[in-house]
């Protein structure tokens, strides 16, 4: 970690709430970037800086592709590399890697079926499902995802028949990260396949940044009642997390300190707890984004702030289990 940034996120430090609490973090990535490793050393550290991560759960970011083979299947390294990290989570003490997501072209239909075979032969009994991002916006301000999706592609004949593959003929799981204004077309497929476990990463992605900067009171007034509607569906879990990112335009890497905990339910607690309501805890899984979100707040902080999201929303201990467990344990089959 650079040595400035490093000291930037140290500039606020905090005790670990509740810190017995059992913790399933159900979003995080592993890569070693020229500029950033973050590996199985790296994510214990967080994981064990005071709050008690048992589990974790591994969602794709481009590590461990294969260089040869058919394009196709370049993906399938990445399980193999999120296996082998998991074995070398689970072989020293603290959070291990207990699940694994990871992506696939769905727009492939039938074609994706081998992918996604390999994908459960070489991941050690932990795959349990894809993120095909579809996250799109037509202005270039707005960064679109590495699968290179177009304009309402979650509606294509191609990506229904792959996702019909992915969460029917196979009985895997969908990470769906996207935008809010995609947010009809997510509640379109979760009504189509009421049968399918879609996960919706991020709080729905309320962006902040390119045209939406400055807009937030009138984002978040547009975000709120099409939530409800996902909410209605039952097969859609949530995941309630992505605060640190840049993408939604609180600028907190801008500020000369790092956030408190304060700081981060200041500005999300009542989103938060309007999703938990809306959803209900068994179907909501508080989540890190690390170390994407790293670039907003420090690991402490932000489990202490989701601890203070739910102690202000009055959730029962049971409601908790789920929040902070249970949830991300039935959606991605752990245990």
């Amino acid at each position: 970690m650079d040595p400035e940034f490093a000291a930037w996120l140290a500039s606020t430090t905090e005790e670990a709430l509740e810190p017995t609490l059992e913790i399933c973090d159900p979003h995080h990535h592993l890569w070693d970037h020229p500029k950033e490793r973050f590996l199985v050393e790296e994510l214990k550290a967080e994981t064990g800086a005071g709050h008690n991560v048992v589990e974790t759960v591994y969602v794709d970011c481009m590590s461990g592709y294969f260089t040869d083979g058919p394009p196709e299947m370049a993906p399938v390294g990445e399980v193999v590399f999120a296996a082998e990290q998991a074995a070398q989570s689970a072989a020293t003490p603290g959070a291990r890697i207990a699940s694994i997501v990871g992506c696939a072209d769905l727009r492939l239909g039938d074609g994706v079926k081998p992918v996604l075979e390999a994908m459960i032969e070489r991941g050690n009994g932990l795959f349990a499902g894809i993120r095909h991002a579809t996250s799109w916006d037509a202005d270039p301000k707005v960064q679109n995802s590495h699968m290179n999706p177009s304009q309402g592609e979650m509606g294509s004949a191609a990506f229904r028949r792959g996702f019909e593959v992915l969460t029917g003929e196979l009985g895997l799981s969908y990470d769906a990260w996207l935008y809010h204004p995609q947010l009809p077309e997510l509640l379109d497929l979760a009504r189509a396949y009421p049968e399918a476990t879609i996960v919706l990463d991020h709080l729905g992605g309320p962006l902040g940044v390119g045209p939406y900067r400055g807009r937030r009171d009138e984002i978040m007034a547009w975000w709120r009642p099409v939530m409800s509607e996902i909410a209605a569906c039952p097969n859609v879990f949530l995941k309630v997390g992505g605060i640190g990112m840049s993408l939604y335009g609180l600028e907190f890497h801008k500020r000369e300190t790092a956030p408190s905990s304060d700081d981060l339910v200041d500005a999300w607690g009542e989103p938060m707890r309007f999703c938990i309501d809306a959803f209900g805890p068994d179907r909501c899984m508080f989540e890190s984004n690390f170390p994407v979100d790293r670039r907003g707040c420090s690991y402490v902080v932000l489990w202490n702030a989701f601890k203070k999201t739910a102690a202000a929303g009055g959730y029962s201990a049971a409601e908790k289990a789920e929040l902070f467990r249970g949830s991300a344990h039935r959606a991605y089959r752990i245990g």
